[in-house]
């Protein structure tokens, strides 16, 4: 299945960029990582966008999900643009919990097909591996990611090979493999899975489609911030709470303010960026608080929160730039407190969470406790699954439909 819309766009993408060195590279033809073995960034002719789109465009266009920004994003063919029936994710407010209306809001994408946001940045991917003609995609994945590459693949018609941790959560590496994909359990974290995949590209013939390793993820991931900032009405908000492993939403995201801004759609506000961690595994929360550029390995890393254990990010210093250049910060939760703002949030709002969404919220706690978001200020949390994939608690209470039931003690 194709996006709803028929008609070719026209592509906006001028160039390719190297995030570390700035260094040019064509468009129009496969990437993985630049020279200086940094991300490649998608430029755009930001004049021309600005000439051809147009806001009003947007309200002709509300069953397309993110395929709704096609202007913003590099597939030019639409027979190209794979979706599974993406939605425009809800803001769901928090008033319980937040206050007053519309101070706390989750933007919930576990709306999305396969139940997480990887389906952003994966069908960009797949459809720019179509747009290219390559046949076989392979990564490593934490669970979420991999589910969404072997979906896309799958109706594109592409073979997908995909390695995660062995402890990867059981739903996960079922749901990779009912969707077609062929999925290995590694004895290892998500970095030695990506060793594996890059250490097989020359003898398999696969195409490495890991986070940032090429340029597209991210061009899905910014339709995040494209969606937000049409749903507050062409605003941002004061603050944004990230779960961040790879880190490329919350890149993407960044890139997408300052090219709304470039073509006038937005002013010069910026949301503070705020990266969420573990802290069993909190490599950006060192880097930042230690005022380094990059982020070394993080030994030993360990969460409940699976999907933002990543150890080392390819894109630790575009995190690190955008946290910094926001006047946001990063900071770090115990699975304790993940676990109890998730129970919290449930039995509070009737909203049910992923780990790595619940540990927003518990960063958003502990951000007004100590005065670093204020009391009145708009902060959006990214539940970036939903949080029926994860365990939930045990229920033991049971009825005997043929004794008495006091019905007053229930």
């Amino acid at each position: 299945m194709t996006s709803p819309t028929a008609a070719e766009t026209p592509t906006f993408v001028s160039h390719l960029e190297c995030s570390w060195t700035g260094k040019r590279y064509e468009a129009g033809r496969p990437h993985n990582l630049s020279e200086a073995g940094k991300p490649l960034l998608v430029r755009y002719d930001l004049e021309r966008l600005k000439a051809a789109a147009r806001k009003a465009d947007l309200a002709a266009r509300p069953f397309e999900g993110f395929w709704r920004y096609r202007e913003f994003l590099p597939v030019q063919k639409a027979e190209n643009r794979i979706s599974l029936g993406e939605v425009v994710t809800p803001l769901v407010d928090l008033p319980t919990l937040g206050g007053e209306a519309g101070t706390l809001l989750v933007k919930d994408e576990g709306h999305l097909p396969t139940g997480s946001f990887k389906a952003r940045g994966l069908a960009l991917a797949v459809s720019m591996a179509k747009e290219f003609g390559l046949e076989h995609l392979a990564m490593p994945t934490n669970g979420n990611a991999g589910a969404a590459l072997a979906a896309y693949a799958r109706r594109a018609g592409q073979r997908a090979t995909v390695f995660c941790p062995e402890d990867t959560p059981e739903i996960n590496v079922r749901e990779i493999a009912a969707q077609g994909a062929r999925v290995w359990r590694v004895n290892g974290l998500i970095n030695d899975c990506g060793k594996i995949v890059g250490e097989g590209k020359a003898a398999a013939g696969w195409f490495d489609v890991s986070t940032l390793k090429e340029p597209y993820r991210i061009e899905g991931k910014k339709t995040m911030g494209l969606e937000l900032a049409e749903q507050l009405g062409w605003e941002v908000p004061d603050v944004i709470f990230y779960p961040t492993g790879g880190g490329t939403g919350l890149i993407g995201m960044w890139k997408a303010f300052d090219e709304l801004e470039a073509m006038g759609w937005i002013g010069a506000k910026r949301p503070r960026m705020v990266a969420v961690q573990a802290s069993g595994c909190a490599p950006i929360v060192r880097a930042w608080e230690a005022g380094e550029e990059t982020a070394p390995l993080w030994e030993n890393a360990h969460t409940v929160a699976a999907g933002i254990r990543v150890p080392v990010a390819v894109g630790d210093f575009l995190i690190l730039r955008a946290v910094r250049e926001s006047g946001g910060f990063a900071i770090a939760l115990d699975d304790a407190d993940i676990m109890a703002a998730r129970a919290e949030v449930a039995e509070a709002e009737g909203l049910l969470l992923c780990p790595e969404g619940a540990a927003t919220y518990a960063a958003w706690k502990q951000a007004r406790a100590d005065g670093r978001v204020q009391p009145g200020e708009r902060a959006v949390l990214f539940n970036c699954a939903t949080g029926l994939k994860y365990p939930l608690p045990d229920v033991t209470r049971s009825l005997d439909r043929h004794a008495p039931i006091d019905y007053a003690t229930l």
